[in-house]
């Protein structure tokens, strides 16, 4: 591919870090204004709300399940896209990487954005079944008797694991949005960068969609 798909391909993975690396240092910054952080915080604090509350076992349990379902869906989406994406990926990956091909041609800028659309889909996976794990444990303590002692021992692991689950299947939608420009780089290059500042534009729309609770 010539230079203009190196520029193209460099323009759509440049505008997908910048953006994750903005949103990085705000989130740092102001944590309560970013819906990541706020949602992560309201879901340790729902955890520690029921805990307090006699007869809430039942409708912990309840909640949790739809979060667990709704993280094993994304899981199931991430390992078909996966399987696409290798069973496509393959014969060019193994001709690219065929001995009697000059260097030059070894690593082109279709290779790399074949790479980081794996990369992505493997990340949603990984995170999205992190989920699934973390919301199963936390089931197993939301179960417990609000006032028993059991309860008490596991209560701050539970709104810990909720934290962690929330933030992970988070991850896990976010890593299936990004594969959008590089999907669309690989139909046609300057697409790429188009799909990509469409992606980032409609990410910011969402991470900015909460309104900063008040401080406690």
């Amino acid at each position: 591919m010539s230079d203009d798909g190196w520029l193209a391909a460099a323009a759509t993975l440049a505008a997908i870090v910048l953006y994750e690396l903005w949103h990085s240092l705000a989130q740092r910054r102001r944590p309560r204004e970013l819906a990541r952080s706020a949602h992560a915080s309201l879901r340790e604090e729902w955890f520690s709300a029921l805990s307090a509350q006699a007869g809430s076992e039942i409708l912990a349990v309840q909640t949790l399940r739809n979060s667990l379902m709704s993280a094993t869906m994304t899981a199931s989406t991430a390992v078909l896209g996966l399987m696409g994406s290798i069973t496509l990926a393959a014969p060019s990956l193994h001709a690219t990487f065929d001995p009697s091909h000059p260097v030059s041609q070894l690593f082109t800028p279709r290779l790399l954005v074949e790479l980081m659309l794996l990369a992505l889909l493997f990340s949603a996976l990984a995170s999205s079944v992190m989920a699934v794990r973390y919301y199963t444990h936390a089931s197993f303590i939301g179960s417990m008797p609000t006032g028993s002692a059991a309860r008490g021992r596991w209560a701050d692991a539970g709104g810990a694991y909720v934290r962690k689950a929330g933030l992970l299947y988070s991850w896990s939608l976010r890593s299936l949005l990004l594969i959008v420009p590089l999907v669309a780089y690989l139909l046609h290059a300057y697409a790429g960068p188009a799909a990509a500042v469409l992606v980032t534009g409609v990410l910011y729309g969402f991470d900015r969609t909460i309104a900063a609770p008040p401080q406690a």
